[in-house]
């Protein structure tokens, strides 16, 4: 399973979306799609349970948690570190 998959199932289970994240771009916005910040946090726990990450506080932005693409990136930052 991809990254992004992995995302967009923890977002289904989550991030309590209007929609299926599977009908979401990589760039739409999450929040516009009815992300709550309190969903976003649980869409992060979520994430480092199921990668093996830990999100520093520097990516723990609103910004990071906007997208698909944006969460992608933030991973692939972390585990780029550790590689």
């Amino acid at each position: 399973m991809s990254t992004e998959e992995i995302i967009r199932e923890v977002l289904d289970t989550h991030a309590k979306l209007r929609v299926a994240a599977s009908s979401v771009a990589p760039d739409d916005d999450l929040y516009a799609a009815g992300m709550t910040s309190h969903a976003s946090v649980n869409v992060m726990l979520a994430i480092e349970d199921a990668l093996g990450v830990e999100f520093p506080d520097e990516l723990l932005t609103k910004n990071t948690f906007c997208s698909i693409s944006g969460i992608e990136a933030a991973v692939n930052s972390l585990t780029e570190v550790r590689a």
